[in-house]
């Protein structure tokens, strides 16, 4: 067992199926990416995909979910995307109690804070979900103010995607790629929890910058954290989980996976590193138990 009898972990990040405009059709690109999908298998011991005549299509990812949760003994897993809020809302309202989510749509539509409101009051999620390199405008721009302003009412949570975004193909230059594009607005709505996933996937330091001036960042540990490989210094995931500790204490650290696909499901393997680089920290069980759900349940009221 990787925790004492009666903790559950929460997971703060995973993905129901959602439409992915930021990964390219070009069949160079395409053969590419099944190289690295391929080599990424292999490297993390995934499951291998079933062959199409084999693949459950009939039975719903909501359903296969809860299968997961009871297989690893899990308290909750937050959804980050899905087809849309009313999807998200629809498949996760099938399990009360045992799932949570994030709404999902574009922060520069005109009708953006209206939407959330909805999402929130009528659907009843939990927080709000960007992707940094796919907002077109400075986040500080006067057009996002009513969304920031409801979030900063409600104290609601948003995660917001900085860094490499997608695969091979994926963007890796942009406006809102860096941390600190939010800094401005972070700095503005104190009570605004702004989660941060994969470490900043690539711009850990401006991450810890980041932190080091706005109390309400939150570091989002999801995924493999491959990025780690492209730095031009030396890291790995204790020295991840170490200056995070040293600067932002475990309050401040959530656990994630980034877990998205059947047969894959749950990523265990990443829960079990990071206890693993947790533990060598000398990590308490009290600080353990928050990092891996304690953290979440209570950003999202989740308890």
């Amino acid at each position: 067992m990787l925790f004492k009898e009666g903790f559950q972990v929460f997971d703060i990040h995973a993905h129901l199926p959602y439409p992915l405009p930021f990964m390219s059709a070009n069949p160079v690109i395409r053969s590419q990416n099944a190289l690295r999908s391929e080599r990424m298998r292999l490297t993390w011991d995934f499951p291998e995909p079933p062959a199409e005549e084999d693949q459950d299509v009939a039975r719903p990812f909501i359903d296969r979910w809860v299968d997961e949760l009871d297989r690893y003994g899990l308290g909750g897993i937050n959804f980050l995307t899905a087809w849309s809020n009313d999807d998200l809302a629809e498949q996760i309202g099938k399990y009360p109690g045992r799932f949570t989510g994030f709404a999902h749509h574009s922060i520069e539509e005109p009708d953006a804070a209206e939407e959330l409101q909805r999402a929130v009051d009528t659907l009843g999620l939990k927080g709000y979900k960007l992707f940094g390199p796919l907002v077109g405008i400075p986040f500080h721009d006067p057009k996002l103010t009513p969304v920031w302003r409801f979030l900063a009412e409600r104290k609601l949570p948003v995660l917001i995607h900085f860094g490499l975004l997608g695969h091979t193909g994926g963007i890796a230059s942009h406006l809102n790629i860096n941390p600190l594009a939010i800094f401005n607005v972070a700095r503005e709505y104190p009570d605004i929890p702004f989660i941060i996933p994969h470490f900043g996937a690539g711009y850990f330091q401006e991450l810890l910058h980041l932190c080091w001036s706005c109390p309400n960042i939150f570091i989002d540990t999801s995924g493999s954290n491959q990025w780690m490989r492209w730095t031009p210094y030396e890291l790995n995931l204790d020295i991840l989980f170490r200056k995070c500790y040293e600067l932002i204490g475990p309050e401040r650290i959530i656990f994630g996976t980034d877990s998205s696909s059947f047969p894959r499901g749950f990523v265990y393997r990443y829960l079990q590193d990071q206890v693993r680089s947790c533990r060598e920290l000398r990590m308490n069980e009290t600080e353990i138990e928050n990092i891996f759900g304690n953290n979440a349940r209570r950003l999202l009221n989740f308890i």
